[in-house]
């Protein structure tokens, strides 16, 4: 039980610490928060506790800093694993809390986007997506029939 405990507080320090640097650090914090409030942990101390890690690991990605970043997971690593042998029955919150992060991070769409702009000055819009749908700047094309091969109207020519 002990080996599985240590892995789950493993898998949970590093979902932490990657929800540390995503756009959805919010969410992710208030259920982590609300995971040790649980167990008798002040809420804005875990709070700060986690604000604190969050911006030494912000400062460690910026400076290629690897060892610190090592450590703020194994600081979350050690208060995981710790929660999970004085409280067993919180493994199966935190699995929970794993898996919605899990949930939450597959909804997001990643991709690589690269732009090359060539021809001169662009005097119009130029947009940076992954994936546009329909889009349209302007005016709408208005189709007329016999406008277009195939459609049976004027433009057409009879064989002969």
């Amino acid at each position: 039980m002990e080996a599985e405990l240590m892995a789950l507080a493993a898998a949970g320090a590093t979902a932490f610490v990657q929800q540390m640097a995503a756009d959805s650090w919010t969410q992710a914090r208030d259920r982590i928060v609300s995971f040790f409030s649980h167990r008798g942990d002040e809420e804005d101390v875990i709070e700060g506790e986690l604000e604190t890690s969050r911006g030494e690991l912000t400062v460690a990605m910026q400076t290629s800093d690897e060892q610190t970043a090592l450590d703020v997971e194994a600081e979350w690593r050690t208060r995981l694993r710790r929660t999970l042998v004085a409280n067993p029955a919180a493994a199966s919150e935190l699995r929970a809390i794993l898996d919605g992060l899990a949930r939450d991070a597959s909804d997001q769409q990643v991709a690589d986007v690269h732009n090359v702009i060539s021809g001169g000055v662009q005097h119009g819009p130029v947009v940076q997506a992954g994936d546009v749908g329909r889009l349209s700047f302007g005016s709408p094309i208005v189709q007329r029939q016999g406008e277009y091969p195939g459609d049976g109207g004027a433009g057409e020519r009879s064989g002969g």
